[in-house]
């Protein structure tokens, strides 16, 4: 049962994709739920950022960053 406020969801994927997220888990120190929330989070801010006209990318240069994503694992 899910904790109170909280919804639990049951998530098919490929092997190939389950690999991928546990090897971000195992990398990053954190669990596999971690990672989903955390991915979700990030997509949401990609996703506002398109609505709003905005890109979102990767850039090697901190100096040049207009917002920077702080805490993902």
């Amino acid at each position: 049962m899910a904790k109170p406020g909280m919804v639990r969801l049951t998530l098919q994927m490929t092997n190939e994709l389950n690999d991928m997220l546990e090897g971000i888990a195992d990398s990053a120190g954190a669990t596999k739920t971690d990672v989903m929330r955390q991915a979700l989070a990030l997509m949401k801010e990609a996703h506002q950022a398109k609505v709003a006209g905005r890109h979102i990318g990767i850039v090697s240069d901190a100096s040049k960053l207009d917002t920077e994503f702080v805490g993902l694992l």
